[in-house]
């Protein structure tokens, strides 16, 4: 990992702009709601596609997208993936407001715990901010990774700590 990555890393886990553990806990019981203007069902092939104004809700957590493509494995693994321009997502927290977060595409596996955000990647947690062309978060170990891309660079605001 270069120093860049480094230093960004260990500013990121100390901001806590963490969406699996502060989010609301009743959000995991809530049924989903999926609206879209199409969607399809390929049974066989274990894949749900979904496309035009596709707004998905659980609880206080929802997706806004152009287009979301979920599949499943044999294992019961699922994979999802959103395209717009942007993808929008946010969720209630436990504490502290809102998490909310854009990117031209989201990816998620529900195998690894790895959502990545790819294009003008943005994740807001009150008024802390990362941005950058892609940010990958590990669910399990609560690690974010932000990269600039290219020879771009990563911005990162951290507003300080009120006691």
């Amino acid at each position: 990992m270069t120093p860049k990555n480094l230093k960004l890393l260990a500013v990121c886990l100390l901001t806590g702009i963490s969406t699996h553990a502060w989010a609301l806990e009743s959000d995991r019981n809530q049924p989903i709601a999926i609206e879209a203007d199409q969607g399809s069902l390929d049974q066989g092939n274990q894949s749900t596609v979904f496309s035009g104004n596709v707004q998905i809700r659980q609880g206080s957590l929802y997706i806004n997208a152009a287009r979301v493509e979920v599949n499943r494995d044999n294992a019961g693994n699922q994979t999802m993936r959103a395209s717009g321009r942007p993808v929008q997502f946010g969720q209630q927290l436990e504490k502290d407001g809102m998490v909310k977060g854009q990117a031209n595409e989201v990816r998620y596996a529900s195998a690894s715990g790895i959502v990545t955000l790819t294009g003008n990647a943005r994740v807001e947690r009150g008024s802390d901010m990362a941005r950058g062309h892609s940010i990958v978060y590990n669910t399990r170990t609560e690690v974010y990774t932000v990269s600039g891309g290219g020879k771009g660079r990563v911005s990162v605001l951290i507003q300080p700590q009120n006691k």
